[in-house]
């Protein structure tokens, strides 16, 4: 039977118990009946799981004794940063499931000129938390004991200005200089994936990502929704490249 994995951020280690917090100690007590002695698995995000069981359950508190940890290879030998517009509500949710579910490394959200979503500061903050826990439950459901990094949302030219540097840097484009079929890429590096919001980019987003180093890919002739173009991309360059083969 597949044991029910748990994200928590604390330090784990075998021989520690830990309180759940309270999403995830509701959800195993309360909604998928778990009992005292019934085995879990929790992970923080440093590459192992760790194996324990229920050792108590209250009204407010469950909590988890650990037996052992394992490391886990689930990671992709390509590193993929996917730069995001800001979609609406449910687009945003999904495109952070899906590309953590196919391998993603980083997000980075960004506005650009054409962004439809506007958020100011308390707003933004409970978004990219909201995001962070979309992402957090997608390792959990895809096995992945990294958590992929989401950065705060910046303006497209301060997200630019953040990046490190080097990697191959993509923005699809029909009429792109890079074609997907003689594409090459070093996997020691980092692959930096700009997908823009609904609205797509405008001349002064493409000059600046242009000055950024970034370059046109051509992976098809049709024009993909901010939803479909990253996944789309992310899969092609994971089954080329990575380990989607």
């Amino acid at each position: 039977m597949r044991l029910t994995r748990v994200h928590v951020e604390t330090d784990l280690a075998p021989g520690r118990e830990v309180a759940l917090p309270e999403g995830p100690a509701t959800h195993l007590a309360r909604v998928l009946r778990h009992e005292v002695g019934d085995a879990c698995v929790l992970f923080n995000g440093d590459g192992r799981d760790y194996h324990g069981r229920i050792s108590a359950i209250g009204k407010r508190e469950v909590r988890v004794a650990i037996d052992s940890a394992h490391e886990i290879a689930r990671e992709s030998p390509l590193r993929l940063v996917l730069l995001q517009g800001v979609a609406r509500g449910e687009k945003m949710d999904l495109i952070l499931q899906k590309a953590t579910e196919l391998g993603a490394s980083a997000f980075h959200p960004l506005w650009s000129q054409r962004s439809e979503v506007k958020l100011d500061a308390a707003r933004a903050d409970k978004r990219l938390a909201h995001w962070r826990s979309v992402v957090a439950s997608a390792c959990e459901q895809s096995g992945r004991a990294a958590v992929p990094e989401v950065a705060a949302p910046l303006a497209l030219a301060a997200a630019l200005t953040a990046l490190a540097p080097g990697g191959l840097r993509l923005i699809l484009d029909p009429d792109g200089e890079l074609a997907f079929s003689t594409l090459q890429v070093d996997t020691t590096a980092p692959v930096l994936l700009a997908i823009g919001p609904e609205g797509g980019w405008s001349p002064l987003d493409r000059e600046q990502l242009r000055a950024a180093g970034f370059q046109g890919l051509r992976l098809g002739p049709r024009i993909l929704r901010t939803e479909t173009a990253g996944l789309a991309a992310i899969a092609a360059l994971q089954a080329r490249f990575g380990d989607l083969a």
